[in-house]
Formats: C-alpha cells, sequence, structure tokens
C-alpha cells in the first residue's frame, strides 16, 4: 500500500447485464480511475437489450464501454445462468482478477458469483442485503445466493446490513457504502433538467404521471394487465398519463388490442432514454412503477411513487420515502394516486448515505480489503493493463 494511501496495480472485473447495473458501475469505474494504477475491466453479459443504453450514453463517455460482451441472449432462468457460466469462466481464468464486482439481482450476476467463487477469487457484491421476502421471484434467490458466496457485502441501507445481520453474517464483511444508483443520478440530473423534456412533450407547467411496468405479474398477466391499463385511462381523465414502454410491454399490450385515443390523457411512449426519463420523473406529480431503480429515484427527488407489487426489496423507499406499495386492481390504484398527489411532502426525503459519494466509499472498501490486506510479497500478475481513465464530467456538475 502507498503512503498515499492508493493501491498498487490491482485488477477489478466487473460484470454488468442491464441499465440499472450499468449506472451503478459508472460511479465506481470514475472513483477507480481517481486512485492511479488500478484496471478496471468490464464484461457485459449481454442477456438483456436495453433502450435507455442507447440513448448516447456509451458515446459521450458516461459509461464506459466493456471490454467483453458475452452475448448470452435470452432463454430460461437455467440457460441464462449456465450460457453466463460457460463463457465468463475462461475470461476469469485468463485475467485472474484480485476481486469481481457484480452488481443486482440477475442470472449474469449470480454467475459471474459463482464463476468467481469456484475459481477462488473474491466477490464484492454491490446492493447486498436487499430481501423482498418474495421467495416466488428469481431475483430473490438470486440475491441471497450471491451475498452467501461474497467476500464483501457492499449495503445500500440500514434495512439491508439489518437483513444480513438477522441471516448471521459477521460484521466484518459488511460495509454500509450507500447507493451507486443515487450516484449517477446527482451526476445526470442537471442534464437532465437542461433537455426540459416536459416541454417537448407539451406538458410544460401541467401535472402528469410517470408510469413504467415491467414486471411478469403486471405485463404478461392479460387480466392483470387489463386492470391496469383500465386504472390509467381512468385516472388520465385527472391528469395526463405518460406510458413509458419497453418493447415486451408494448407487444403485450398490442396483444390486448388496447388503443388508447390518440386526443386522449394516456399517451404509450416509445422507449426513453435515461436523461429524458429522469427529466420527466424529476419533474413529474406522479410515478406508478414496478421498477426498482424508479423506487429509489422518485425517494431521492420527493416525488410520489406507488409501485404496483405485493413486496419490494428496497423496503426503505417505503419506510423512509415517498414509495407506497399497492395492488393492481383500478379502484386501489384511484384512489391511492389520489392520496398520494394531495398529501406530497414539500421537503424530499432525506436517506443515509444517499449522497453522491458512494462510489468513493466503494472503492475504498475494495482497496483497503482486496488487495492490500493480501500477504507481503504477493506480486502484482503480469499481463496486459488497461488503467482505469477519467471520466468527463458533464457540463453543470462540479
Amino acid at each position: 500500500m502507498d503512503l498515499d494511501g492508493s493501491c498498487d496495480a490491482m485488477r477489478i472485473l466487473s460484470v454488468v447485464t442491464d441499465h440499472p447495473s450499468f449506472l451503478r458501475l459508472a460511479p465506481v469505474d470514475r472513483a477507480l480511475a481517481k486512485r492511479g494504477d488500478m484496471e478496471h475491466v468490464i464484461v457485459h453479459s449481454g442477456h438483456r437489450h436495453d433502450p435507455e443504453l442507447s440513448d448516447g450514453l456509451f458515446e459521450h463517455e458516461w459509461i464506459p464501454a466493456p471490454d467483453y460482451h458475452l452475448g448470452v441472449g435470452s432463454g430460461s432462468h437455467a440457460q441464462q445462468t449456465a450460457a453466463a457460466m460457460q463463457r465468463l469462466e475462461p475470461i476469469s481464468v485468463e485475467l485472474r482478477p484480485e476481486l469481481v464486482l457484480v452488481y443486482g439481482d440477475d442470472n449474469c450476476a449470480l454467475a459471474a458469483a459463482l464463476v468467481a467463487a469456484k475459481l477462488g477469487e473474491r466477490v464484492a457484491h454491490i446492493d447486498a442485503g436487499l430481501r423482498s421476502g418474495d421467495w416466488t421471484m428469481p431475483d430473490e434467490v438470486n440475491r441471497v445466493v450471491i451475498d452467501r458466496v461474497s467476500d464483501l457485502l457492499l449495503v445500500p441501507s440500514r434495512d439491508a446490513a439489518a437483513n444480513l445481520a438477522a441471516e448471521g453474517f459477521p460484521d466484518g464483511r459488511l460495509h454500509f457504502v450507500g447507493n451507486p444508483m443515487i450516484d449517477s443520478l446527482c451526476w445526470a440530473l442537471p442534464q437532465a433538467l437542461e433537455l426540459d423534456v416536459p416541454a417537448q412533450r407539451r406538458m410544460a407547467g401541467e401535472p402528469y404521471a410517470v408510469v413504467r411496468l415491467e414486471h411478469a405479474s403486471n405485463v404478461d398477466d392479460p387480466v392483470a394487465l387489463r386492470e391496469l391499463l383500465d386504472a390509467l385511462e381512468r385516472l388520465a381523465s385527472k391528469m395526463a398519463v405518460l406510458f413509458a414502454t419497453d418493447p415486451r410491454t408494448r407487444a403485450r399490450i398490442d396483444a390486448l388490442r388496447v388503443r388508447p385515443p390518440s386526443d386522449g390523457g394516456l399517451r404509450l411512449l416509445d422507449p426513453l432514454g435515461y436523461l429524458e426519463m429522469l427529466g420527466l420523473v424529476a419533474q413529474a406529480h406522479l410515478v406508478i412503477t414496478d421498477s426498482g431503480s424508479l423506487q429509489e429515484a422518485t425517494t431521492f427527488l420527493g416525488v410520489p411513487c406507488m409501485t404496483v407489487r405485493s413486496s419490494t426489496e428496497r423496503a426503505i423507499t417505503c419506510t423512509n420515502g415517498t414509495n407506497r406499495l399497492v395492488a393492481p386492481r383500478r379502484e386501489v390504484i384511484l384512489a391511492a394516486a389520489e392520496r398520494a398527489v394531495a398529501r406530497r411532502s414539500p421537503a424530499r426525503p432525506l436517506i443515509e448515505r444517499w449522497d453522491g459519494r458512494a462510489a468513493e466509499r466503494i472503492v475504498a472498501v475494495l482497496c483497503d480489503e482486496a488487495w492490500c490486506d493480501v500477504e507481503p510479497g504477493v506480486t502484482p500478475i503480469a499481463g496486459r493493463r488497461r488503467p482505469a481513465r477519467a471520466m468527463p464530467q458533464p457540463l453543470g456538475v462540479a
């Protein structure tokens, strides 16, 4: 360890899958770049097509381009996990990273944690300790297994740490770092507001709700989806409702042969990029979703949020934030929407360590725990080294 506290020639392998995991990775990558001689290798699983990653974030270097693309594609849970393990293992064997960093709880995050653990590589889990208590959700199984095989548990909130403590994890493996998703939000918000997306959508000064639904329980069940669309059409008589759909959700809506009136308050939008979505959400009167990242964003921004699920792994957004769970029933949604808008607090909630500095704390933990604790005399591995490069800051951000 150098006198300035930096680590010498540490190789970290990050495995990411989708838009939320890339937004958690981006501030970590920038923080790694500040530490000097650290190599950050990024592997993209490629098991999801995410339109939010095509709006210039790679091109403008907001998010670093991956070094490897596994091309896992779609398939069953077993197929995705197995394909990711098969394709990631030779990369990990060749690179021999000092630490593998996994984000979230999808099948490829699980695959990365298992591959690393079986190869004797140390694993650090960002978003460790999140629990919904719903074992019918494959993601709940994934996040529990990932935590079990991880050496470093990087928790975003106090309740996540309490979950791990209740499961018997020793304090030495837990590190309360905060939420790197909020780092990306703070970093991007000035540019998102500068776009003035409500004005572009002819909503300037008008009340509106933003909707994003993608969970199978809401989208793949025709009865539930029709009930939700009916609720949104009724809500649209009181305020405009902007339903941002991904290709899968739009296909399910089309299969129901539902066509909202072109002059009505319910608008089905094509997939939105991150900045555009953030710009809409930041000025919305209400957000209706089943997305974990939107639950977090709305809590930070102080925007009322209704999550159409029976449980959430981000419980702190309900206990300390602006989020409320609602059943996918028309009357429940309409009543909850009315209450949420009427009771909106003028002050946004403050969640401990959701302050835009989570990535700094994460990198401090990775450096201190993962490399500097090795036995004296261990020599850094040889081979190709691409030091993490500094990422340019967007305009208006210090």
